[in-house]
């Protein structure tokens, strides 16, 4: 299991919700089902709506998965990452802390997941 804290100025005060790890479902969908008011639009990627920042609240090391190809051309798009973050990302195998929420799958990890209620702001 994985506690999952969301901070946004929407929330009166942040919520902690547990997701099972390795689950296929999005940190999108763990939002939704637990009521949590994270934008998002188009659930694939595309828009960047869902930009949330993710800060590991565990003392191992980060896990969250790489990346994609669509993850990347948007996050760059929308001004959240520098091309030498992402080289980093894939260099040295260490997830950045911008992500769409839309993307990032939860792993066995406790994660404090922050957004500003506004699409496309964190």
């Amino acid at each position: 299991m994985a506690n999952v804290t969301f901070s946004s100025p929407l929330l009166p005060k942040d919520v902690t919700v547990y997701a099972v790890a390795g689950d296929t479902h999005t940190l999108l969908k763990v939002a939704q089902k637990n009521k949590i008011p994270l934008p998002f639009e188009c659930e694939d990627g595309n828009c960047g709506s869902c930009v949330i920042e993710v800060v590991s609240l565990s003392d191992k090391p980060f896990m969250a998965q790489d990346l994609s190809e669509k993850e990347r051309a948007t996050l760059l798009a929308a001004g959240k990452l520098s091309k030498a973050e992402i080289e980093e990302a894939v260099v040295n195998d260490k997830p950045p802390r911008y992500r769409l929420a839309c993307q990032y799958i939860v792993r066995d990890e406790d994660v404090l997941v922050k957004f500003s209620g506004e699409p496309g702001v964190v």
